[in-house]
């Protein structure tokens, strides 16, 4: 076995009393790529943060193609040769492509020769990797899939032999995703060495040589891909046997819950977003709305939700609903029956300072349940709290805690409580697992079902095929505001719904 590329030897880190990193260990190949999958706050994007110099360990040691390396800071992991690719990509959307690669990186203080540098050397990483893109392009013209590899190339540009990507395929397209997939191949084939976080376990068995499973601060196995199989990963991941499908029924549909009738949204900056579209969920079902994050979900989430203005027509429950906002509002949305998760937990969902009894009353804070005479009744509140997180297993069980001290997959439990425990006749949910792990992503998929299987209206906004295909009683697509076809899941596959999530139908594919 060659000199690793990485080696961490007991590393160890504390915020306080949580131990995030617990001695832990990891051998990471040259030419490989290697797969770190684990729970949320199993304690991964601390050991990587470590390792690109966000965060100094409280103990251990780094070695670097078999040098003890210090990483204080960002620069020295660099100066390393690692370079890291984030979930939010660190682009400037107004500047060029050429000018994102070299911000940061120019040579001296005239910035015509470094840019002339650039194109030149940034043609052939193009050429290499395959890897093509307009150096003249404005990056906020460019697609999520494009934008990404500005992101490798700019890490590329500075000499990383070291890449870690952080959850890379959760903005993409199917398409964008296996192009991706195809370019981590190549730089694997040219002997660069790839860290690759995900929770997606078909990716792991996908893409990576070897596989690192933590959990809760601790490196639990590694493993050769190739000698081991999903199910087993999960297990070694949550400590339990976790259900990888979703285990439901066949849905009874009754009558229509929620209509929608040419509906048009116009944002801030006058562009229109949603582009005429007409659609109805019915009583015990789940319409899955699929489509590349961008596309107009999140205005139509916001639409129903009750604040953003729309023109057209949305009926609830045969009552029409005033889209001005002269009349309507989250409250009034509530009083109809329908209930919100949305896509952004923590800007949208939660006041993060907030303890989690607070969190678990807003927007419901006037019901008389929770009054006691003029006042709030606190005490009947962090008690209803408390039965929530028993029943939806929120960890830890702290009414008290601050929201922010919670982990995204328990953030997004408390949310789903709140919402699902008020029995809507209507259920608007956003990205549900984002950034939640497997076991997780099984007890909100249930819960989902559960309220179907109640007779419930579900609209369920994902850029998880997966999610849509396994969760969805139907399936509409939203490409660039309009819907571009609707599918049954039995009926479909990746392939055809990735073709219409890029604007493309099948018969103009062909």
């Amino acid at each position: 076995m060659s000199t690793a590329a990485i080696e961490l030897k007991g590393i160890s880190k504390a915020f306080g009393p949580v131990q995030a990193n617990k001695d832990i260990s990891i051998s990471v190949q040259p030419g490989t790529i290697h797969g770190i999958i684990g729970e949320n706050g199993a304690g991964k994007s601390t050991l990587m943060s470590i390792l690109y110099g966000f965060y100094k360990a409280d103990a251990g040691e780094i070695f670097i193609r078999g040098q003890k390396t210090s990483i204080p800071d960002s620069q020295a992991a660099i100066a390393a040769g690692i370079g890291m690719v984030f979930q939010h990509f660190k682009l400037v959307e107004n500047f060029t492509v050429l000018e994102n690669i070299i911000l940061g990186a120019e040579d001296g203080g005239f910035l015509k020769p470094s840019l002339a540098k650039a194109r030149k050397l940034l043609k052939e990483l193009a050429d290499d990797y395959g890897l093509s893109v307009d150096p003249d392009a404005k990056v906020e013209a460019l697609s999520v899939g494009y934008q990404q590899r500005i992101e490798i190339l700019k890490a590329l540009y500075r000499q990383a032999d070291i890449l870690i990507l952080d959850e890379p395929t959760g903005v993409l397209t199917p398409a964008e995703a296996d192009q991706l997939f195809r370019i981590l191949g190549r730089l694997r084939e040219e002997g660069k060495t790839i860290i690759l976080i995900t929770h997606k376990l078909r990716e792991i068995m996908d893409i990576t040589d070897t596989v690192s499973v933590m959990r809760r601060g601790e490196m639990t196995a590694t493993v050769k891909t190739a000698a081991t199989s999903p199910t087993e990963l999960a297990e070694l991941m949550v400590g339990r046997k976790v259900l990888l499908r979703v285990d439901k029924k066949p849905a009874t549909p009754g009558a229509p819950v929620l209509k929608v009738d040419n509906l048009r949204v116009v944002d801030n900056k006058g562009v229109e977003r949603v582009k005429g579209i007409s659609f109805e969920v019915r009583a015990g079902e789940i319409l899955g709305l699929a489509g590349v994050a961008g596309n107009g979900q999140s205005e139509l989430l916001e639409v129903l939700g009750g604040y953003r203005a729309a023109t057209g027509q949305i009926v609830m429950n045969n009552e029409e609903i005033d889209l001005t906002g002269a009349k309507s509002d989250g409250q009034s949305r509530r009083a109809r029956g329908i209930a919100h998760v949305p896509e952004d937990r923590q800007r949208e969902g939660l006041i993060m300072d907030f303890m989690a009894w607070e969190n678990t009353a807003f927007g419901y804070h006037k019901d008389n349940r929770y009054k006691k005479g003029v006042l709030s009744d606190n005490a009947s509140i962090r008690g209803d709290t408390e039965e929530k997180m028993e029943r939806f297993d929120v960890r830890p069980p702290n009414p008290k805690l601050s929201a922010k001290n919670f982990s995204g997959g328990n953030q997004q439990k408390i949310v789903l409580a709140r919402e699902i425990e008020r029995n809507p006749d209507l259920l608007l949910i956003g990205q549900p697992t984002r950034g939640v792990d497997i076991g997780a992503i099984e007890f909100i998929h249930q819960q989902i079902v559960a309220l179907r299987d109640q007779g419930k209206a579900i609209l369920l906004v994902s850029v998880e095929l997966d999610e849509i295909m396994s969760l969805s009683d139907r399936i509409a697509v939203m490409f660039d505001g309009h819907i571009m076809g609707e599918r049954q899941p039995d009926q479909t596959d990746e392939k055809e719904l990735g073709l219409l999530m890029a604007g493309l139908t099948p018969e103009a594919a062909e």
